[in-house]
């Protein structure tokens, strides 16, 4: 520990004296960009990617500092800086969503789609405690957006399919713009079978259907002043996850908003946003299609949270500031039933989440001082109220079983800050930060009740005494940029206080049969995780470009125990070919040998793998429409692997051919 303390001091006092040293201020520095994914815009998303009607999984997959916890074919869980969604948020524009399953097969990127979002803004760390509190960090994902114009009526068409599950994909987006007024509405339906993983293994459990429809609407009330509304409706059925014991038969979102906007002109104020939204979601676990269970269960989730932020941003000489009031309110509800197979027992019920209420509410600060042309010193800071109530008394008697003592209400303080320092000049670009963070226990962390993880093949018990966990991370990165090339390299460590994971206890009975054992959730002394990436870009020709990344992470805990889902050595290696009307791609990645693996938390080692994919495209006018087709293969050599992140060792995909269409006007 005293270490790690040394490492954050050392690396404070260096960006003190780097940007003590210089003596001219300029406010022409802007703040440095965090990772931006294009997802596409409707009437050019051929344009952006060699798949363009990928999922949002896949797009995330891009960035280095993004990984996917693979349950099945459908709704990956996103992974930052190695850690799961209790470390990390995730955003539709700002707003605050939770998922409504135990199990997290649900997490907020499967309720979206290609069609209604632009671009995905990956945050580390502290960086990411605009949109609440957070460790790992934080990915906002933006919806599509029309700008006032004239340009009246325009349409897009998108069909695709995929060989490899029999994946049949429809879309269309037709948007209405004027120069006070538009609207935006797309659609988007994915069908898909189970698919097979290399050497033509079929992956039984791994079907899912679902649709995606979303509005969005902006009125101009003055040159400065606008209201914007946006709704998204999306809907699965009938989805399949081969790693877990459980299916789902309905997984359902409703996500909405309405915002203010005022940018006023040459005043010390740049913009004021302030939106209010409403989201809620229904998801039902289902084993019905699958043979031989022991004892029949319904698993339904519901959450539905209310939240509001205003947001100002502006200028005051050399501080480019940000101020961020925000608030929210969720009820997570889940609950089981057993049927026994005698039909003279009586059925079994019980909350696994009990009703569970939380109030947020808090105050994010950031301000960006340029200290002159080449540099620039970043402070963020946020405090925050956290209010957890168990509303059910059924469900608190059953907590009190096991902690007596225990309160309805549970109130919390948490507080976040950080510094960065970044300096930029004839192609050179450094940055070096320093973060302190917190966040409260997660629901299943602090209520869960007899909640079974299938990776580790545990019953979870929450413990809502748990402290808050707090986290101080270091970070650094250096790059360099020519005219047709460049590189940066970024390191992050994390040293986390207060670490919670499940702890066994031989005391307690699990409720799922065949279950190994229950673990209670508790606090280790602390864990260290470190992340570094490298990424590589070469513009070889006016057509050609070549793009190359690296990634190393590693994860232990204060029992000397690795930490799960920790990626070991990775690659990319892609050359991108566009000219005229013809796109071309072709890409290898792959994973070294997780050698560094965590028997104790469920893992085993994976193997290494590579796999090759290509894609070709080709774009034509007819009249003033304009076409687009790509086709391409994945998995080339059918190679049959698992991820280090496919739970309980669920193999890929195998060899998959790809058709997309786009058609605009």
């Amino acid at each position: 520990m005293k270490k790690n303390v040394f490492f954050l001091f050392v690396n404070f006092l260096i960006s003190i004296s780097l940007f003590a040293q210089q003596e001219s201020k300029d406010s022409v520095v802007a703040k440095p960009l965090n990772e931006v994914i294009v997802i596409g815009k409707k009437a050019k998303l051929y344009q952006k990617q060699s798949k363009p009607l990928a999922t949002i999984d896949e797009y995330l997959q891009q960035s280095s500092k993004v990984d996917m916890i693979k349950r099945g074919g459908y709704a990956w869980e996103p992974i930052i800086n190695s850690m799961a969604t209790e470390r990390t948020l995730i955003t539709i524009d700002g707003m605050r969503i939770f998922g409504a399953c135990t199990d997290k097969m649900d997490p907020i990127t499967s309720y979206v789609e290609v069609s209604n979002l632009a671009e995905a803004t990956v945050v580390s760390g502290q960086e990411g405690g605009c949109h609440g509190a957070t460790i790992g960090g934080a990915i906002d994902l933006k919806k599509n957006e029309s700008s006032f114009s004239n340009a009246g009526w325009s349409a897009d068409l998108n069909a695709g399919y995929e060989s490899n599950s029999n994946q049949k994909i429809i879309g269309s987006a037709i948007n209405y713009v004027k120069e006070s007024f538009y609207v935006d509405t797309d659609f988007m339906l994915r069908k898909a079978d189970n698919y097979f993983a290399g050497n033509n293994e079929e992956i039984d459990f791994s079907q899912f259907q679902k649709f995606n429809i979303s509005a969005s609407s902006g009125f101009r009330l003055d040159t400065d002043k606008t209201i914007k509304a946006a709704v998204i409706y999306d809907k699965a059925t009938d989805v399949g996850y081969p790693a877990l014991p459980m299916d789902v038969s309905l997984a359902k979102a409703l996500i909405t908003s309405l915002s203010y906007e005022y940018v006023p002109a040459g005043t010390t104020l740049q913009s004021w946003e302030t939106k209010l939204y409403y989201n809620t979601i229904t998801h039902i676990m289902d084993d019905t299609k699958r043979p031989n269970v022991p004892i029949h269960m319904d698993m339904p989730g519901w959450s539905d949270t209310y939240g509001m932020y205003s947001k100002v941003k502006g200028v005051f000489g050399s501080h480019h500031f940000t101020a961020d009031v925000s608030s929210f309110y969720n009820r997570s509800v889940a609950e089981m039933t057993m049927y026994p197979n005698d039909p003279n027992e009586n059925l079994m019920f019980m909350f696994t989440w009990p009703d569970v209420r939380t109030l947020y509410c808090g105050l994010f600060l950031e301000d960006n001082l340029v200290l002159n042309t080449n540099s620039a010193l970043l402070f963020t800071a946020s405090i925050a109220s956290h209010s957890n109530k168990v509303a059910s008394q059924f469900g608190l008697e059953s907590l009190q079983i096991f902690y007596p003592n225990m309160d309805a209400v549970n109130n919390r303080l948490l507080g976040s800050f950080s510094t960065k320092y970044n300096y930029t000049q004839n192609g050179f670009e450094y940055g070096i930060g320093l973060g302190y963070g917190e966040r409260a226990p997660s629901v299943s962390e602090g209520y869960g009740f007899y909640l079974f993880n299938s990776f580790d093949g545990y019953d979870y018990i929450g413990n809502p005494d748990l402290y808050n966990e707090q986290s101080m991370e270091s970070s650094v990165s250096f790059g360099y940029s020519k005219s047709k090339w460049s590189s940066k390299l970024s390191a992050t460590f994390f040293h986390i206080s207060n670490y919670i994971v499940g702890a066994p206890d031989a005391n307690l009975i699990p409720m799922t049969i065949g279950a190994n054992g229950v673990k209670v959730y508790t606090a280790l002394d602390y864990a260290n995780l470190f992340n570094m990436d490298l990424n590589l870009d070469c513009q070889i020709s006016e057509s050609l470009k070549w793009q190359g990344q690296l990634v190393y992470a590693y994860g232990k805990e204060s029992n000397n125990r690795n930490l799960p889902f920790i990626s070991p050595f990775g690659y990319s290696s892609a050359f991108n070919y566009f000219k005229n009307r013809v796109s071309a791609s072709i890409a290898v990645v792959g994973n070294a040998t997780q050698s560094k693996f965590s028997p104790y938390y469920g893992e085993n080692e994976t193997s290494d793998y590579a796999i090759l994919n290509a894609s070709l495209g080709y774009s034509f006018y007819v009249e003033k429409s304009k076409w687009n087709v790509k086709a391409g293969i994945e998995n080339v050599f059918d190679t049959y692997y698992s991820t280090f992140s496919s739970w309980n060792n669920i193999p890929s995909k195998g060899r998959n051919f790809v058709l997309n269409l786009n058609f605009g006007f």
